[in-house]
């Protein structure tokens, strides 16, 4: 279990959590007097697959930071049918005519789509409403009124096309995006309705979905690579444990780019000491304040 991030293949079926759980028991089992905290980062619904990240240790504190990252999603979207859930687990709610959909027609709704847009998550999304989780609220079969979040698109292209079934679907955004909305907003622009039959998370940022069982550790200079990075002396790593700033100094481009014209990520430097990623700065003009400390580093 070494603290970082683990890249791990999830297949069609489980949740999130209980990837989650098998990691806890690991965690325990290697240490059980002090096991380390364990969390993903950002979940996958039980009827996807591919990657999911578990942030082992310290590297739970760098969740919120990977949504600055392009994500990549390959997708069937089912015509004619839309689901309460907007997968092919759900009850269809309503039924539309698709067979007089083309390919024409497809490109100029899905080129809509594209860009930031405000969008309404599914009712049986991980977002929290009144301190819960509104996938739990619905499945007691509650009303779920969530409100819109701004999300963002990068990219999206048809892969191929069944009509009038389905179509293949790749799709790059950026966290937050629900693509289980964009086929149920899709359907509604069509007037056909539609859901999500398949969803595939193909990858994160610089890092893919693994084959198999295997699973991928993730440290160093391997983390956050789209941040700059500084290298710490002993005294300014004395100094940042103090919450004290330091100056700007030397610091290195990213070692991994993101996509051109994808929004930028806020202006965090990683900071290395010994080879060992030990803070994330927040970067001000001239100066470096301390942000995120993460221990004795990973």
């Amino acid at each position: 279990m070494t603290p970082g991030i683990h890249l791990v293949h999830k297949p069609a079926g489980p949740t999130s959590f209980v990837i989650v759980q098998m990691f806890l028991a690991r965690a325990k089992a290697e240490h059980p007097h002090h096991p380390p905290r364990v969390c993903h980062g950002g979940a996958l619904d039980p009827f996807a697959s591919g990657l999911l990240l578990m942030l082992v240790g310290p590297a739970t504190k760098l969740f919120d930071y990977l949504h600055d990252v392009p994500k990549v999603y390959e997708a069937t979207i089912r015509w004619g049918i839309e689901t309460d859930n907007g997968d092919p687990l759900g009850k269809a709610v309503m039924s539309g005519e698709a067979s007089s959909l083309s390919t024409g027609q497809l490109d100029d709704a899905l080129r809509f789509f594209v860009g930031w847009h405000d969008q309404i998550p599914p009712a049986t999304s991980n977002k929290r409403v009144g301190g819960e989780r509104a996938y739990a609220k619905a499945h007691r079969g509650e009303p779920v009124d969530l409100p819109p979040s701004r999300v963002y698109l990068h990219e999206a292209t048809w892969l191929g096309h069944d009509l009038p079934n389905s179509s293949r679907i790749r799709l790059v955004t950026r966290g937050g995006y629900y693509v289980r909305s964009l086929a149920r907003d899709l359907g509604r622009k069509l007037t056909c309705g539609a859901h999500l039959s398949e969803l595939r998370r193909i990858a994160i940022g610089p890092w893919r979905d693994p084959p198999g069982e295997q699973i991928i550790e993730i440290t160093g200079r391997d983390l956050l690579p789209w941040f700059p990075s500084r290298q710490l002396t002993d005294q300014e790593v004395g100094e940042l444990r103090q919450g004290q700033s330091i100056a700007c100094g030397a610091v290195s481009g990213p070692e991994w780019n993101l996509p051109e014209g994808f929004p930028a990520p806020a202006s965090l430097v990683r900071a290395f000491h010994q080879d060992r990623f030990v803070f994330l700065l927040s970067q001000d003009n001239e100066t470096l304040s301390p942000g995120v400390a993460l221990g004795r580093g990973l």
